[in-house]
């Protein structure tokens, strides 16, 4: 597919995604890879534009330069900060305690530990969408719970699961809390899914994601 065919499809689902509002995104493709340029209203929207982006057919790479313009009125780092452990609190799926927070100039930075990934991922989607949050920094740490060789068997369980994915195709290597991916894939989608179900180990800290995509 030519990079005129790609960037037409990825306006299009720009446009087509609910979440976002397009109207100032700029949209450059150059041998696959899209760029986007120009600016969204939160820090929610411009995750949303990322994977609107990696789910057209084609798609090889993606380099955003997304600014983030809020409309409302700025917020205080302190407010901001009040508001992020707020709503912490109230996530019943995220341990109460268990994350802090740092706000600087609109940046959030989690830190703390968690039992499982997924409390590590709830954590920083509750904060995503919040008014005056200009980026989310995820340092909570997930505590090892089993043998590199129970990670992996997992790991490659859940690959097989995948109705949409080839898992012949995606090579798993485990070091103590770190996984390694290998391999193809024929669209950015299918790369997500593998990398989605290395972080659904339970005790995993790290995926190094080096699966590629192409034909």
């Amino acid at each position: 597919m030519d990079d005129k065919s790609i960037k037409g499809l990825v306006l299009d689902e720009l446009e087509w995604e609910p979440s976002i509002d397009a109207a100032d995104i700029g949209v450059t493709v150059e041998a696959g890879i899209v760029r986007l340029t120009g600016h969204v209203a939160n820090y929610a929207q411009k995750l949303a534009a990322e994977t609107a982006v990696k789910r057209v057919k084609g798609v090889r790479g993606y380099v955003e330069d997304l600014e983030i313009r809020p409309f409302a009125p700025s917020f205080t780092d302190e407010a901001i900060a009040g508001r992020v452990a707020n709503m912490l609190d109230w996530d019943v799926t995220v341990p109460k305690g268990s994350v802090k927070t740092k706000v600087e100039s609109g940046v959030v930075t989690l830190s703390g530990q968690v039992d499982w990934q997924y409390q590590r991922t709830a954590a920083e989607q509750t904060v995503r969408g919040l008014k005056g949050v200009r980026g989310v920094g995820n340092q909570i740490q997930v505590k090892p719970h089993l043998q590199a060789a129970d990670i992996k068997r997992r790991i490659e369980d859940a690959l097989k699961r995948q109705a949409d994915l080839e898992a012949d195709k995606i090579r798993v290597s485990v070091d103590g809390d770190k996984v390694r991916l290998d391999g193809k894939v024929k669209a950015w989608f299918e790369r997500d899914l593998a990398e989605r179900a290395a972080w659904g180990a339970p005790g995993v800290r790290a995926v190094d994601d080096h699966v590629t995509v192409g034909f």
